[in-house]
């Protein structure tokens, strides 16, 4: 039973919030360069260079899947990023109950309460892991306005060669709720 709720849990914080939202008034099909303008309030101190690497590297192969180029200047749309690191605590408790039941009920025959020995047993359990938010957000490029917001929360993954194989992947999923889809 412990071992259930342990993969119920892994299995839990495993899982990548994603939320999105644009301007329904755009023609996202019409963009076809972007800019790379930084990352917003110096988020990104938190982060390694290979990281950021990973993280632009990611973004631009999925925008380059949706037929769009990166350019240095006069791009159709600005993309901007904004990380924030948390430490959070997860915590769970399981409770043993040992009961006893026997033989018993009416007149002799069938299940019911017996006397016997009950006892229970809590454990209690705190890991500490790392949660991380992505905000990449894309304002057009004429008007300066937000055209599209994608945020996505995901437990950080510790060891290097995890991130490189899971920023990839949810930056990919992250993406799914963009206006346009990949090319085939």
């Amino acid at each position: 039973m412990k071992v259930l709720l342990i993969v119920i849990f892994v299995s839990v914080i495993g899982y990548a919030q994603i939320q999105s939202d644009y301007d329904k008034s755009i023609d996202f099909a019409s963009y076809k360069t972007y800019s790379f303008e930084g990352w917003e309030k110096n988020s990104d101190q938190v982060l390694t260079d290979f990281d950021k690497k990973r993280i632009t590297d990611a973004i631009q192969s999925e925008l380059t899947a949706r037929g769009m180029s990166m350019v240095d200047s006069g791009a159709d749309v600005a993309v901007t990023l904004y990380v924030v690191v948390n430490k959070k605590t997860s915590k769970t408790a399981y409770t043993d109950f040992n009961g006893s039941l026997g033989y018993g009920g009416r007149w002799g025959w069938g299940w019911g309460l017996a006397p016997g020995m009950v006892s229970a047993t809590t454990t209690f359990d705190e890991d500490d892991y790392m949660e991380g938010t992505l905000v990449v957000d894309m304002y057009d490029g004429q008007t300066k306005k937000l055209a599209w917001q994608g945020v996505i929360t995901s437990v950080v993954k510790e060891k290097a060669e995890q991130r490189d194989k899971s920023i990839p992947k949810k930056i990919k999923k992250l993406m799914k709720k963009y206006p346009v889809k990949p090319m085939e």
